[in-house]
């Protein structure tokens, strides 16, 4: 099944020369079944890539995702047209009283700020409470997962000596995960952070359980099965060349930067990268999207009411 988006999103025409199936609301209509909601509360900058990143992923499965974008409701964004935020974005203060089988909440650029010091946490907080009524499965990435679990746990974000970032091989922790299935004992996945949550106070709380982790960049991906949500600290979303284009661009602004690791052919930058997570990104994306068809009520009303 496709991934329902608006025919005008940019994502629609990057899917459809990758050969990912998509339709838009009109033949989405046509269709007697409920698709899966789900819903990307984007902080990222570059506003555009990162929808077509995560579409990408979640548009690969058998079901029907109906896809929605939000924004916080009073922050602005500086690198995506404002035409594009009115059009295809809501704001979180407009979609309180929905329901969502599924949300996922991006990184941002703001993780050398303390939780507090953020200018919409406030806000962030009631998305975060909200998806324990509103929600069924929550997927926080790098900044996003990070907030969740200091604001649930109380687990503390520290600050790296010098960026994680490059391509780091990881280990698969727990082989009989739902969330898992078909991924090899050893891979890589993409890291570009300059903060880390620590195994060590992730062990000390009954309850959360890291899935996936490495010996170089620490947890990777932790479920909490309590709140109904994973945490990914990493980047399995990443095009080929993101990697690339972050290192490229403070070069270009003269930011101490290090060559991303274990990602140019030879560590040489002006050798093309070589995608070697693609496979596992979608194996991932694809079993969280599954877990959610197997266990979300089909009164999408129902959401939260056993809770």
């Amino acid at each position: 099944m496709p991934i329902k988006i608006p025919s005008n999103l940019p994502a629609h025409t990057v899917l459809s020369a990758e050969g990912v199936m998509v339709m838009d609301p009109n033949q989405a209509a046509r269709q007697d079944i409920r698709p899966l909601r789900i819903a990307l509360l984007n902080l990222m900058p570059m506003k555009i890539d990162t929808e077509n990143q995560f579409a990408r992923l979640i548009g690969a499965t058998p079901l029907q995702i109906d896809l929605s974008l939000i924004r916080m409701s009073e922050h602005k964004t500086k690198n995506t047209a404002s035409e594009h935020m009115q059009e295809f974005y809501r704001p979180f203060n407009q979609m309180k009283k929905e329901h969502f089988d599924g949300l996922i909440i991006t990184g941002a650029p703001i993780e050398h700020l303390d939780f507090t010091d953020v200018t919409y946490w406030d806000e962030m907080i009631e998305v975060i409470n909200w998806t324990q009524t509103n929600v069924h499965s929550t997927l926080g990435v790098c900044w996003g997962g990070m907030a969740m679990i200091n604001y649930f746990y109380g687990v503390r974000k520290h600050i790296l000596e010098k960026k994680a970032f490059g391509c780091f091989r990881h280990q698969n922790l727990d082989p009989a995960s739902p969330y898992l299935r078909g991924f090899s004992d050893d891979f890589v996945v993409p890291v570009s952070r300059w903060t880390e949550m620590q195994q060590e106070e992730i062990n000390t709380i009954s309850g959360l359980r890291t899935l996936l982790g490495s010996q170089e960049t620490g947890p990777c991906l932790v479920e909490d099965k309590k709140h109904r949500a994973l945490y990914i600290f990493n980047h399995f979303e990443y095009d080929s060349i993101t990697l690339k284009q972050e290192y490229d661009r403070d070069i270009k602004n003269s930011k101490e930067i290090n060559v991303p690791g274990h990602y140019y052919p030879s560590n040489d930058p002006t050798q093309k990268p070589l995608n070697r997570w693609r496979s596992h990104a979608h194996l991932l994306y694809g079993n969280w999207i599954n877990e959610i068809y197997q266990t979300t009520p089909f009164e999408i009303k129902e959401i939260g009411l056993s809770i």
